[in-house]
């Protein structure tokens, strides 16, 4: 893959914006930048997830130092692509995109967003404390790059983390989570299933959860991949195949009805004390560590994902913020200074503190944090060993993904063997992108 490539560039880049307007990085401050567009509206999209909440305080000292209103619209995940595109396709009202890792080639192939180097290379817009080497070079490259150019910043980001109960395992007689896969499928699922409790949910719902949080999250400790290097499908490997009947095993020490389960029930699952373990998103622990929401708080233990075969190979998921090329010169500007300014280091800490997960290696390097912050060492490994290809990031990915949705629940609900599904996947998969042009060399395999 082209990963080690794609960081040198991204460093380049970054060494060279610094180097811009070294004149005036003494001088410059968001409140002068922000003067000429006091008035200006920019639109942007928000989940319906903490990070969100957590920005959504922040906004009005955005505001008040600019004078730029901020307007957001909330949704959940599954009605963001769909709203985001169509608003671009017809020209419409949105200023900023926030892109999940597997859009943004989507995105800039379309030519909805900006390279950020626009604004980057701008004195007038620029903040010279920007510093693209403080982002974990993973986040930038994964959720805010395509094509060895930096579009957005990270935001809203995430670590796939063990969190489990702890009180749960020492009743069982264990002293500490799972390290390995197998461990949990051997060792602690059978102990901790029993009298209506469960050792383990797997968030496995027919939407993006099963393709990254269920389908991917297996393939990858075990060896496998969506792709090989020639582009083709790896889902028929021997590696890949063990991932997935991991999987179908593990489902007997599951609840019933997981293939229902989403985030939200995954995490009540764990926070109410019906299951001992879960493999969530870093952004959940503000709601599992809250007293109001969770009847786990003192028993509430973080962890790595456990390793499999392969090692440890955590899932990654996340977005960035870019702007939107439909938007005018005014409200680019406008909007840049906000994507700058939310993602910056001098905010990474009140946005954590406030339940967001930013991607500023500097803020898990303060003095306390960690402490304060009980997921932030299993967070900081995982940033630093995760998978960057952990879904295709490919602009077919929304057509590839409905594929595995389909074919990944069947296998569950043991509609379909492994093989049979993973066999279906590869052969319309290897559909797609053909008829994108990846075997007749009228696209590069990888961006």
């Amino acid at each position: 893959m082209l990963q080690k490539n794609r960081l040198k560039a991204l460093a380049a880049g970054a060494a060279m914006s610094l180097v811009l307007y070294p004149a005036t990085a003494s001088a410059w401050s968001l409140e002068e930048a922000a003067e000429p567009y006091a008035g200006t509206t920019i639109d942007v999209v928000f989940l319906l997830r903490p990070g969100y909440e957590a920005a959504k305080e922040m906004i009005p000292e955005f505001e008040e130092k600019t004078g730029i209103t901020v307007n957001v619209t909330d949704m959940p995940y599954e009605n963001a692509l769909g709203e985001q595109v169509r608003d671009f396709v017809a020209g419409g009202d949105l200023d900023i995109a926030l892109i999940d890792l597997v859009w943004i080639g989507n995105f800039a192939e379309n030519e909805w967003i900006v390279p950020a180097e626009k604004f980057m290379n701008d004195p007038e817009l620029a903040d010279p404390e920007l510093d693209l080497e403080d982002f974990f070079p993973l986040t930038l490259d994964a959720f805010g790059s395509w094509d060895g150019r930096v579009y957005g910043l990270p935001f809203d980001n995430y670590s796939g983390l063990l969190f489990y109960n702890s009180c749960m395992l020492e009743e069982a007689g264990f002293d500490g989570p799972p390290e390995t896969w197998g461990e949990l499928k051997d060792e602690y699922g059978p102990s901790l299933t029993q009298d209506g409790q469960h050792a383990f949910a797997l968030q496995s719902k027919r939407n993006e959860t099963q393709s990254a949080d269920s389908f991917a999250r297996m393939i990858w400790p075990f060896g496998g991949s969506f792709l090989d290097e020639e582009f083709r499908s790896n889902l028929t490997s021997e590696e890949s195949l063990t991932g997935l009947e991991f999987r179908q095993d593990l489902m007997q020490y599951m609840p019933e009805g997981i293939v229902a389960y989403d985030h939200a029930e995954a995490v009540n699952a764990l926070a109410q004390g019906d299951v001992a373990m879960i493999t969530e998103w870093s952004s959940f622990y503000p709601t599992l560590a809250n007293p109001e929401t969770s009847a786990i708080v003192d028993c509430l233990g973080v962890a790595p994902e456990p390793e499999g075969p392969a090692g440890r190979k955590p899932a990654l998921g996340g977005f960035s913020l870019a702007v939107a090329s439909q938007a005018d010169e005014e409200e680019q500007a406008a909007a840049w200074l906000f994507i700058q300014w939310i993602t910056s280091k001098e905010n990474a800490k009140q946005y954590l503190d406030l339940g967001g997960v930013p991607a500023r290696q500097s803020v898990y390097e303060m003095e306390g944090v960690a402490e304060e912050h009980p997921f932030v060492p299993a967070l900081v490994e995982s940033w630093q060993e995760g998978v960057p290809e952990f879904r295709p990031r490919f602009a077919e990915w929304p057509q590839i993904t409905e594929i595995v949705q389909e074919w990944g629940t069947r296998m569950m609900l043991g509609e379909v063997s492994v093989e049979e599904g993973a066999s279906e996947i590869s052969e319309r998969m290897e559909a797609v992108l053909e008829e994108a042009g990846y075997y007749d060399g009228d696209k590069p395999l990888l961006q």
